[in-house]
């Protein structure tokens, strides 16, 4: 099997594994907070990474200049606390088949800060996808007026990747100075730092804590934080990111199709136009 096969069979599982830790994540919320789950999965993935780091004598990343580690720690709070704690509000409030068409917007955004701060430059291609982006937008917005769906739960699942994509431009600054695996694992644990400070608010909701639920979170933590995003650098060394990123890109398909399966949301038929045009105009975006 050559490695251009491996690199996109990497990108699927690693689109498969970011669709079932959102399912994990809805089921993990029907009685969780979206503080308290996220919580818990930072601790297991930031546990995670630091058996990983021990193992792999990687724990010199600590000893990165104050600058680098400050940009890490600010990355992680906008990816995995801020942003997250969005996402995880939007799933609780819309589901599944609703919240993910809009969330897929972050290379949107990503595009947009790297044009202001990191002087990109962007083509028509990505213009066009972009269009197509804010189009899905649009769509999924007017089917939830139609539903009378939370007009919150719009607004969080929309500030999720303007908060993701701060975080993916400040990882694209610190990328040339840290190694992947080191960047991945460090960001973890600032983000797990991070949300300590809410830590005593929620203690005793965390304690409560069913087996089943901390196996749930636990199981989204290692799909989406951990393998998740291992195969994806693995596809994009191998094969590069514009096979890789719009291959990955299906992840949105995937989380709506779980979600009507195993969860028994029932989206309208504009929740799948938006999420067409969104996926279309992300492969436009990745490939630009």
């Amino acid at each position: 099997m050559n490695s251009l096969i491996i690199g996109i069979l990497a990108a699927l599982v690693s689109a498969f594994s970011w669709a079932s830790a959102t399912i994990l994540v809805r089921m993990g919320l029907k009685r969780l907070s979206p503080i308290s789950a996220n919580i818990l999965r930072l601790y297991v993935a930031a546990l995670t990474f630091l058996v990983i780091f021990l193992a792999t004598n990687n724990m010199g990343v600590f000893r990165l200049s104050p600058r680098l580690l400050l940009v890490a720690f600010i990355s992680a709070q906008f990816g995995f606390v801020i942003g997250d704690y969005f996402y995880f509000s939007a799933l609780k409030r819309m589901g599944v088949s609703r919240t993910v068409p809009i969330t897929s917007t972050y290379p949107l955004w990503a595009i947009l800060w790297a044009v202001l701060f990191l002087d990109r430059k962007v083509s028509p291609q990505v213009v066009i996808g972009a269009l197509l982006v804010v189009t899905a937008i649009i769509i999924v917005r007017r089917a939830e007026e139609e539903e009378q769906v939370d007009g919150l739960g719009f607004i969080y699942a929309l500030l999720a990747p303007i908060s993701w994509s701060v975080a993916i431009t400040l990882l694209d600054y610190l990328s040339s100075d840290v190694p992947v695996l080191q960047l991945a694992g460090i960001r973890m644990m600032f983000a797990a730092i991070g949300i300590s400070i809410l830590l005593p608010k929620y203690y005793g909701e965390i304690r409560s804590i069913t087996i089943g639920e901390f196996l749930t979170i636990s199981g989204a933590a290692v799909l989406g934080l951990i393998l998740g995003q291992y195969l994806f650098v693995y596809s994009v060394s191998s094969v590069g990111s514009p096979i890789a990123a719009p291959v990955s890109a299906i992840n949105p398909i995937i989380s709506s199709l779980l979600a009507v399966l195993l969860l028994g949301e029932k989206p309208n038929r504009r929740i799948f136009e938006g999420l067409a045009l969104a996926v279309a105009g992300i492969i436009l975006i990745s490939t630009g």
